[in-house]
């Protein structure tokens, strides 16, 4: 067992605490990773202020890259030092969701306690099998995949749930298809790269909506045809004018209950909602289903993009070596650990495309 320095959330909705915890040495099928850089996920956020509960004390994050440090027995195809992207999505193989192809929503739970404990051995949730605003972290080897090299750490960050979890969204849950079009609701990381999972597919026309005019500028350096302010009087009819007809896909990055409210009203004929942004537990949407059964449209969850990590990652670091997909340009600001309350502040004003914690190993 080794000590690591991690930001701790022991009360919802204060600031995260700077720690010296406790991490266990890598299990049955388990690695060790040294970090170079964690980006902030809204989700992150929205965990430390209770929105979905959980257990305390607990350490969040879940968007890192760094290196292999130690391997656990029966660990295959890894080695130390292989640079890695370190994901959330934790993948048994063989119950029936991952039987399907299907690993984002593995049926298996992690058994015991996860390695981490406080100072006095109390025990410490590692939050969404991750709990990467740390040093270190010790994962499954279901959770990574090794990168090149060469590979900025801070890019390959990204991919770990921004990217793939927009793009995902577009390509897979949506299956969009060339010279379709798609409306993504929320022009924030997500929204960003469902937007570039959209020009990658060959959308005819990508509409992005928010409430952000400065971020729907933004959405049109990444891809984005057309820009629709939300907070307009009926944006859905904007959007429709911009494409000349609803849309075929409508991706729901952000979790606003009105977002969610108007979805349908942008749709075409056949067309389908794609369910990204998570509200608060207990909020509820209001919809017409009689309308969606008349005119064949759908509603569909996607969790981290319906990705499968072993192929999806390597594809998509293969498109940002091309310069097809933005990553470095996704990075507002950098940060070190302990300004970690203030890389959250920043991140929630709404401006930030995503800050990074980055780990001076100095």
């Amino acid at each position: 067992m080794g000590t690591i320095k991690a930001a701790v959330c022991r009360e919802f909705g204060k600031p995260l605490t700077i720690e010296h915890i406790n991490l266990a040495e890598p299990d049955f099928g388990e690695i060790e990773v040294e970090l170079d850089a964690c980006a902030i996920c809204h989700s992150d956020i929205s965990y430390a202020e209770g929105a979905w509960g959980g257990p305390l004390p607990a350490v969040y994050g879940h968007e890192a890259a760094g290196s292999i440090t130690k391997l656990g027995a029966g660990v295959k195809n890894l080695k130390i030092g292989d640079p890695v992207i370190v994901t959330l999505i934790r993948a048994c193989g063989t119950c029936p969701s991952c039987s399907e192809g299907k690993p984002t929503i593995c049926r298996t739970p992690r058994d015991g306690t996860g390695p981490l404990t406080d100072a006095d051995g109390g025990p410490m949730e590692q939050a969404m099998y991750a709990g990467a605003f740390a040093e270190k972290v010790v994962v499954d080897q279901s959770q990574v995949v090794v990168i090149p090299a060469d590979m900025s750490r801070e890019a390959a960050s990204l991919i770990a749930c921004g990217v793939i979890t927009g793009v995902g969204a577009v390509v897979n849950a949506a299956a969009l298809k060339a010279g379709q079009d798609v409306v993504v609701i929320g022009a924030g990381g997500v929204g960003l790269n469902a937007i570039q999972g959209a020009r990658i597919a060959g959308a005819r026309r990508i509409v992005a909506v928010d409430m952000s005019e400065e971020k729907l500028a933004i959405a049109k350096e990444f891809g984005a045809t057309d820009g629709v302010l939300g907070s307009s009087e009926r944006p859905w009819k904007t959007a429709f004018k911009a494409m000349g007809k609803g849309a075929d896909a409508v991706i729901v990055t952000v979790g606003a209950i009105p977002a969610y409210d108007t979805a349908a009203r942008y749709l075409a004929p056949g067309g389908k909602i794609i369910i990204v942004g998570i509200p608060p537990s207990g909020a509820l949407s209001e919809y017409e289903p009689g309308i969606l059964a008349a005119v064949g449209q759908g509603m569909i969850g996607s969790k981290m993009g319906d990705v499968v990590i072993k192929r999806d990652i390597p594809w998509m670091v293969d498109l940002y070596r091309q310069g097809r997909l933005k990553l470095d340009e996704l990075i507002s600001g950098r940060w070190s650990l302990e300004q970690i309350n203030e890389a959250i502040a920043d991140t929630k004003t709404g401006a930030a495309k995503r800050n990074l914690i980055v780990f001076n190993r100095s």
